[in-house]
């Protein structure tokens, strides 16, 4: 595209600009809490009290979720061998192959996601060109994959459709045989599933976690693994992709050589974090997972019975894992608010609450708001 401007009192054309349906579709969450701190009240005003993040699944502020000192030993340790300032190679460095495989999808015409879902997804989409068709989750269902609405959306361009367990930002975890359903309905519809899991380590409800690898030979599956949440280092940037196809259908479909040709065009994360894996995953004791699976089912807990004493707020399922919990609005509830963004703006602005861990006195807030904004009855 081409545009126009004014250089030296004369038109000059311009064959470069945003790519606006990007812009469009990136609707992340740093750029929700960037506008939303952006909107908190004057500090230099009566109100001192301190802001309430109610949102972020990022705890590491707080002394009970800091890592286990074991991962933090294994950095140093690889840092201090000297044997990973190099540049990485092509799918990682070999000891840390050596516990994830990567491979990587093809993308398609179209991909199937859920709604509600992960927003980063979308933007990705559009970055690749990409069209998104949404499946829903049915909140009375424990937020269940309405496979209905998968067969009906899928067509011969649809490449896969991803799932979220445990769930960003829903907090479900499914059913083995609910999983099993899913894989049913993506080998009839002959697509495959890609299934994060970066929350798999975090399930503390009714609902033990199975990984969708398990049903892989039903339908080939591509999982989305990081130490991000388990090992609770967000800013530690080291993921994995891993297939389970045991029926060789990736390979057959051309997907693993399209891999190995995109990795050669990728960034790694850094070399010494790699390195740390084997070292981490060998030292890390269970109490570790344990103590944080307890914080996690304990706040869990606080905040669904929070919620229950806020008359604009419902809870439909109480949370079972993943670090986030959705909740419906209801707006007809409350006076000169028209949707959930101005909901988020105003909360912010009077009320300074924004994210998640301190549970209690964020709650308050957003009680006393509601008790401010309620209708007259």
């Amino acid at each position: 595209m081409e545009m126009e401007g004014v250089e030296n009192g004369w038109q000059k054309k311009w064959q470069f600009r945003g790519n606006e349906e990007l812009n469009t579709a990136s609707i992340s969450v740093r750029g929700a809490l960037t506008m939303l701190m952006k909107n908190l009240r004057n500090p230099a005003g009566d109100d001192q009290r301190p802001t309430i993040m109610l949102g972020r699944g990022d705890p590491t502020e707080f002394r009970s979720f800091w890592t286990t000192p074991a991962a933090v030993d294994a950095v140093a340790d690889a840092l201090h061998s000297f044997k990973f300032n190099s540049y990485c190679p092509t799918g990682g460095v070999i000891p840390a192959r050596r516990y994830v495989l990567s491979v990587l999808a093809r993308p398609g015409a179209n991909i199937l996601l859920p709604r509600p879902g992960y927003p980063q997804y979308e933007a990705r989409a559009a970055f690749d060109h990409l069209e998104v068709r949404h499946f829903d989750l049915l909140p009375e269902k424990g937020w269940e994959v309405d496979l209905d609405s998968v067969e009906s959306l899928a067509d011969h361009n649809t490449a896969a459709m991803v799932i979220i367990n445990p769930s960003n930002p829903c907090g479900n975890v499914f059913t083995s045989q609910h999983l099993k359903k899913i894989a049913e309905t993506a080998n009839k519809l002959g697509i495959f599933v890609i299934s994060d899991e970066v929350y798999g380590h975090l399930a503390f409800g009714s609902n033990p976690f199975v990984p969708m690898g398990k049903f892989s030979s039903i339908v080939p599956v591509i999982t989305l693994g990081s130490v991000s949440k388990a090992w609770i280092v967000p800013g530690w940037k080291l993921g994995w992709i891993v297939k389970n196809d045991p029926n060789g259908i990736f390979e057959k479909t051309g997907i693993v050589e399209t891999l190995n040709n995109y990795l050669d065009i990728t960034t790694d994360p850094a070399t010494f974090i790699q390195g740390a894996i084997p070292q981490m995953f060998e030292r890390t004791k269970d109490v570790f997972f344990s103590n944080i699976i307890g914080l996690l089912r304990e706040a869990a807990d606080l905040l669904y019975e929070m919620v229950k004493e806020i008359p604009c707020l419902t809870c439909p399922n109480k949370p079972q894992g993943s670090m986030v919990v959705l909740v419906k609005l209801n707006l007809s509830s409350l006076e000169d608010i028209d949707d959930d963004i101005q909901f988020c703006l105003k909360l912010a602005k009077e009320e300074s609450v924004i994210v998640l861990p301190v549970l209690e006195d964020g709650f308050k807030r957003i009680k006393a708001f509601h008790q401010r904004h309620a209708k007259k009855l």
